[in-house]
């Protein structure tokens, strides 16, 4: 079992910067990859960013490469996503996922514990 538990979101205007944390504790962090999600009202939940069990490999959807980073410190059983030059249309409740190794990393049915989320508002 693992819990994962996110801060760090807050109300940003457009251009601005917040660094979300996901803290683990329960069963070893470095086992597994750990994958962001976000969710709009009234849409469906959308991939964001995925960091592989080492730090080593990186993917990020097209709507945030370039202006989000993914990072994690195993000795602290911590991932952040740095979110840079922020939009309106970035307002969600974002996620922090975790899954097994080799896995899809786009699909929420492929991850096996989620956190409950913390909301990021960008104003214009």
């Amino acid at each position: 079992q693992v819990q994962l538990v996110e801060s760090g979101g807050g109300l940003v205007q457009a251009g601005g910067s917040l660094r979300l944390s996901c803290a683990a504790s329960g069963r070893t962090f470095s086992y597994y990859d750990m994958g962001w999600f976000r969710q709009a009202p009234g849409k469906e939940r959308e991939f964001v960013a995925i960091i592989s069990w080492s730090g080593g490999t990186t993917v990020y959807a097209d709507s945030v490469k370039g202006r989000f980073t993914i990072s994690r410190d195993n000795a602290k059983n911590t991932v952040y996503l740095q979110m840079n030059s922020l939009k309106p249309e970035d307002t969600a409740v974002y996620c922090c996922a975790a899954q097994g190794r080799g896995k899809k990393p786009n699909r929420p049915y492929e991850y096996d514990y989620w956190g409950q989320g913390t909301q990021v508002t960008v104003s214009s």
